[in-house]
């Protein structure tokens, strides 16, 4: 491609200088320079900054959807917008690249952009390349540099202020409303909204070297702010801290709560004073809390309590930056220590539910027997049933002795089961016998027993067994006649 013809535009932050490739976009360049002839782009925003991509402008309302080509101003609203050029092929290859923008059916109106950027090959055949620039990169590149919104509008208005054209090849045609001198801006045209483009943005204009600091201290903490909601340390970025809560830090490690509670308390009502510590060892962070009940109070302690010194330390005072008062749970699920207490407690108490839970069925399997026993004398009646409770219990304790017998008595624990199956027959079939004779021979049944087991025994086992004995002479008929078949 040659360059030839050039236009110069003046902008709010600079000069740029295009060249306008007349032959390969005859079209396209005649439209352009009639267009800057007519002082069409005067006052025009830069309406559309993306950085390291494109910088759109040529739309006299500002809003990227206005802009007609010079063949309107002709022949009328038909000629509103002309056909794309081509061929030939030019690539958007160059840094500084201005291109016509296309108004969706390949068609051409006044607006115009540059590539800030090198090899954008998917604006190649959508957007008639016509032109690069020459001189003020340094221009392009500030505009490319501009703070914009969501909607890449630069929040500074940057503005064509003026055309010039360095050379023309083209005749103008007839009909063209060729001004006598570049226009005023309108008030309309000026009033976009925005900060002014002749606007100087200086805060610290006319403050001095303290108000400045305090500006940027307030700043950056803002910024962080921001981020601690961000991240959820902060149910609010605009919370602020209670005025009635002193910071006491430099404390000697041996200072409790109510010593300060009782230094504090001459300035007024405490709410709550409290030494921070570790939550592990308990010992004190050397720094606290206390909270007043009214501001006054707070402020007089400030004042007055500064740099004096507590147990040997001198400590310094101030109001205190924390919100760990505010009650919440913030935006990343994070709890509380008392939740975290509360969550211990709920699972302790959930521990021994599982466990009474396991060790439920094993009493439910103990007591089956006798329910099941109970169950087959109910005819008996509730008083006979309590007496076999009590022989169920007899029965478990010979059990545990019988675990420590040789084999022997293993043999007799058999016998004595068959005997209880025996019994259960027996007592369907005769249950009213003589309970005398019964009892009788059940006694002289365990003297027997007792004599024949008192050798392996040692004392203590005989004293046991005699006072099974004594029970047994209160036992129901059924054990009785228990004794009296087992004779037989």
């Amino acid at each position: 491609t040659s360059a030839g013809m050039a236009v110069l535009l003046e902008t709010t932050l600079g000069d740029i200088v295009i060249d306008l490739y007349t032959e390969e976009r005859p079209r396209a360049c005649l439209n352009f320079l009639k267009l800057c002839k007519i002082k069409y782009y005067n006052f025009c925003l830069i309406h559309n900054v993306q950085r390291n991509f494109i910088i759109q402008t040529g739309d006299p309302l500002g809003n990227g959807r206005g802009g007609e080509s010079v063949f309107c101003k002709l022949y009328g609203d038909q000629a509103q917008f002309f056909e794309s050029e081509k061929v030939p092929r030019i690539k958007h290859k160059k840094k500084g690249t201005v291109s016509m923008v296309n108004n969706g059916s390949d068609q051409h109106g006044s607006q115009f952009l540059f590539t800030t950027v090198e090899n954008l090959d998917y604006l190649d055949g959508v957007h008639t390349v016509f032109g690069e620039v020459t001189e003020g990169m340094d221009v392009l590149m500030k505009i490319n540099e501009a703070f914009v919104d969501k909607e890449f509008v630069p929040y500074q208005d940057i503005r064509i202020n003026h055309t010039v054209i360095l050379d023309d090849p083209y005749d103008d045609p007839p009909g063209l409303p060729i001004p006598d001198r570049s226009p005023e801006p309108t008030k309309e045209q000026l009033d976009s909204g925005r900060i002014g483009a002749d606007e100087e943005i200086d805060d610290a204009k006319g403050k001095s070297l303290d108000e400045i600091e305090e500006i940027l201290a307030e700043k950056e903490a803002k910024t962080q702010a921001v981020v601690l909601e961000m991240v959820g340390d902060l149910p609010d970025a605009e919370i602020k801290p209670p005025e009635n809560v002193l910071f006491i830090c430099k404390l000697n490690p041996v200072t409790t709560d109510e010593d300060l509670e009782i230094i504090f308390s001459r300035f007024g009502a405490i709410k709550s004073c409290e030494i921070i510590r570790d939550w592990k060892t308990g010992e004190s962070l050397c720094y606290a809390f206390i909270e007043f009940e009214r501001e006054e109070d707070c402020e007089k302690a400030y004042f007055k309590m500064d740099n004096v010194l507590i147990d040997d330390r001198r400590i310094h005072v101030d109001f205190s930056q924390s919100v760990a008062k505010v009650k919440w749970k913030g935006k990343g699920g994070k709890y509380t220590k008392d939740d975290f207490k509360d969550y211990e407690k709920d699972s302790d108490k959930h521990s021994k539910l599982v466990i009474k839970d396991k060790a439920k069925p094993k009493q439910d399997l103990k007591y089956d027997f006798v329910l099941d026993e109970d169950l087959e004398n109910s005819t008996v009646g509730h008083r006979h049933a309590g007496k076999k409770h009590k022989d169920k219990k007899h029965h478990s304790d010979e059990e545990e002795d019988r675990k420590a017998k040789k084999s022997k008595d293993g043999d007799k624990d058999l016998r004595h089961r068959k005997r209880e199956d025996d019994y259960c027959r027996e007592k369907r079939r005769s249950e009213k016998k003589d309970r005398h004779e019964s009892r009788s021979r059940s006694r002289s049944r365990d003297r027997d027993n007792h004599y024949s087991s008192s050798k392996s025994k040692d004392k203590h086992r005989d004293e046991s067994y005699d006072r099974e004995r004594d029970r047994k002479k209160d036992r129901s008929p059924k054990k009785s006649k228990d004794k009296e078949r087992s004779k037989y």
